[in-house]
């Protein structure tokens, strides 16, 4: 595999996708070839998140433990217990 040049679909300038980068790729299982250069990639990464996040959706349970009546931000699974926040501090120590 050879290197291949590259432009970055942020800022524009040319960068290399290098022989080696092409196989760490393929080890990973990555199906696409990078879009942007490192550094690109870097601040995109390790900037701030994208717009305001979605509130989540909370869930009425009853605790396992204790029956009192609690929210979950999950959608409970009928296979495992789920507590309460008094309860779930309780079983965590």
């Amino acid at each position: 595999m050879p290197d291949k040049e590259m432009t970055c679909l942020d800022c524009g300038n040319g960068f290399m996708f290098t022989e080696q980068e092409q196989q760490d790729f393929a080890k990973k299982g990555y199906r696409n070839e990078p879009k942007r250069c490192p550094d690109c990639r870097r601040q995109k990464r390790d900037g701030p998140p994208r717009g305001p996040q979605p509130e989540r959706a909370l869930h009425t349970i009853t605790c396992s433990q204790c029956g009192k009546q609690s929210q979950v931000p999950f959608k409970p699974r009928m296979d495992r217990p789920v507590y309460c926040d008094d309860c779930f501090r309780a079983t965590k120590r």
